[in-house]
Parts: C-alpha cells; structure tokens; sequence
C-alpha cells in the first residue's frame, strides 16, 4: 500500500508502555496506534518515524508472536534522520543512555548510537540504505 512501510522491525518489552514513553519523548517518534489488553499490558503498538514504522508490545502478553519470541532480545534498529546532532542532544535531554557519540563515518554520512532502557541498540544517522551514490 503506498505511504505505509513495508518492512517494520517487531519489539518486545518488559514494559512496552516505557518504552512508548523512551521511543516518542527521547528518539521523537510519533504513536501511531496502541492496543492493551484487559490486563493493560500493551498488545501491540504502531511508532512512527518518517516514513518508517517499528511494532512493538508486552512480553508476556501471551500473543503467539510473543510466545515465538520467548525472552529474545536485545535487537539492534537503524533510522535515518536529517540532523544527527540535533537529534543526539534531543535524545540526552530526556537522559537516553548514549553508547557512541555523533560521529562522522569514512562512507559520507553522520550517526550515533544509543541504547533503550532494556538494551535494545538504536542507531540514527544520514545514511539511507538503498540510495543511489
């Protein structure tokens, strides 16, 4: 379908709903869509970046994606950004845990590398994977 991602990574979390909190106030990603449980354990949630998107929900929700992915983790995610450096020093406001600083990469583009409240490695940079040049 046009305007929608086709490829969206899938997270689990202990507490999907910090997470939500993390990814939206501290990387600026956008909610799409959350849906719990009766529980109020968060069974599947939609975060908007650009044209991209990552799904992400409750371990222990007892979905069958969840009971596939067991106690999987940590996963990596890359998202390409305009201002890398306006972008690091949003993510340190919110007191995001920085693992590698803005840095300039030989290949041409600027990025830096962060990691979630549950180890999940998130790395935003210029580079746009697939680009001519």
């Amino acid at each position: 379908m046009a305007g929608t991602p086709d490829i969206c990574p899938a997270l689990r979390y202990e507490d999907a709903k910090a997470a939500i909190k993390q990814l939206t106030e501290g990387f600026g990603f956008t909610e799409h869509a959350v849906y719990e449980g009766e529980d109020g354990r968060v069974m599947h949630a939609e975060l908007t970046c650009g044209n991209g998107m990552v799904m992400l929900g409750s371990k222990g929700s007892g979905t069958g994606f969840d009971k596939l992915m067991g106690d999987g983790g940590p996963t990596a995610v890359y998202v390409r950004v305009d201002d890398v450096d306006e972008h690091h020093a949003r993510a340190v406001a919110r007191g995001v845990e920085i693992v590698l600083p803005p840095t300039d990469q030989e290949y041409g583009a600027r990025d830096y590398t962060a990691r979630d409240a549950e180890g999940n490695v998130w790395s935003f940079g210029t580079y746009a994977p697939g680009a001519a040049g």
